[in-house]
């Protein structure tokens, strides 16, 4: 393995020209499942790539945490101090005990039958949204801006509180933070830039925190306004970090799937044409998109102490990269990975990570991605690719930016 495997692993602009090195990860799954990679500007890492060894290590939240960081950030960025940033307290990022008591503040929206309030919300959405597609019956566009960003944005800017004149001021301050080295949605936003960037997004949710504070409801933005801990009012850094991920993580990672998913059924006739002849598949093919997009790419580990790994013996304070977009792919967990099937059964994906850090949105996601499976079910009538898909260059959180799509569709 070279140095060029190593950037193959993480460089946001190969990323760009293909999306995730599946020939890589195969290779890797084969020969050398947790690998120790030394690659310029970044902290050496061990490569984790084997289903087993992800969920192995998710479970022990104790002996891999998450405090350190859940990237592998430039090394002229990581002693940094970002204001607006680095004082923000993000439970994505944080270990148990604490962990467990943070997340403890939100997660009871997100359960199956707290989302039952937002299923109208959810369905009108989809609706009007295809609607739009369906208006002169044909056309083209591009499904990645006109339905996988627009579905989630919607949803999550109604239950944080964000006013709909300011849903494109989201938007953009969520590219530029999820991928700055995309100059065309990212901005190509720089270290220094980042600054600015943190005081956006203060200045944004600060007000919307002071009004549920001062006016609750039973929407998601009064849950944390008003979240406590030990039976003490969260932080302000606490709150502020909630609604950052909330909003960042279930928007980004939604609409990436869904313009994967989108393709992945243009591409795939046959499997669109089985969800057409039998609706009830829309909950497995939802679990299909899922593994076959793995919108997040992978999340660092830093080992609590001396352990090993698949009898790889790694060193107290090592960094291990999961990534979830090869353990999805994994011949030994899944019958022909490389194939798209909306029937597969079981499914064990990791594409919302496992054990401790499970991504309390995934109803949110799969609710989502649901919605929007049906409305185009019901009234696609024809589709093909109309021109390349465009990936994002960015290598943490992946998926297209543009998808341009001909269609027939039922009005």
């Amino acid at each position: 393995m070279t140095t060029n495997d190593g950037l193959r692993l993480l460089d946001p602009e190969l990323y760009a020209s293909g999306g995730p090195p599946h020939e890589l990860f195969s290779e890797l799954r084969r020969s050398a499942p947790v690998s120790r990679w030394e690659i310029p500007r970044v902290e050496p890492f061990w490569a984790i790539v084997k289903h087993a060894d992800i969920t192995s290590i998710s479970k022990r939240p104790g002996k891999f945490l998450s405090g350190p960081g859940i990237t592998l950030a430039p090394a002229e960025q990581s002693e940094l101090e970002i204001p607006g940033f680095s004082s923000m307290r993000v439970v994505i990022n944080m270990d148990p005990p604490e962990h467990r008591k943070v997340r403890k503040v939100a997660s009871p929206w997100f359960t199956p039958r707290a989302l039952r309030r937002i299923d109208a919300a959810v369905d009108e959405s989809a609706e009007q949204l295809v609607d739009a597609l369906a208006r002169n019956g044909e056309g083209q566009a591009d499904l990645a801006t006109e339905i996988a960003i627009k579905h989630p944005l919607r949803i999550l800017s109604t239950a944080l509180g964000v006013p709909r004149d300011q849903e494109a001021t989201i938007l953009n301050l969520s590219t530029r933070l999820f991928a700055p080295d995309d100059e065309e949605i990212g901005g190509g936003t720089q270290i220094e830039d980042f600054a600015q960037l943190g005081q956006e997004f203060l200045e944004l949710f600060l007000p919307i925190i002071q009004d549920r504070r001062q006016h609750p409801t039973d929407d998601l933005a009064s849950v944390l306004a008003n979240g406590q801990l030990d039976g003490e009012p969260m932080g302000p850094m606490e709150t502020l970090g909630y609604y950052l991920i909330v909003f960042n993580a279930g928007h980004d990672t939604t609409k990436n799937a869904l313009a994967g998913g989108i393709r992945a059924l243009v591409e795939h006739p046959e499997q669109f044409e089985k969800l057409r002849r039998d609706r009830s598949l829309v909950p497995s093919a939802v679990e299909e998109i899922l593994r076959w997009t793995s919108s997040v790419n992978y999340m660092k580990r830093t080992a609590a102490e001396d352990v090993e790994v698949n009898g790889q013996k790694i060193s107290k304070g090592d960094a291990l990269m999961l990534f979830y977009a090869s353990g999805n792919r994994d011949e030994d967990v899944f019958d022909d990975p490389f194939s798209f099937e909306v029937e597969r059964k079981p499914n064990p994906h990791v594409a919302f990570g496992y054990g401790e850090h499970f991504c309390m949105g995934a109803h949110f996601a799969r609710r989502s991605l649901a919605a929007i499976l049906n409305q185009l079910v019901a009234r696609v009538e024809t589709w093909e690719l109309a021109g390349d898909p465009e990936w994002i260059k960015a290598s943490f959180v992946v998926g297209l930016k543009h998808l341009p799509v001909r269609f027939q569709i039922a009005s």
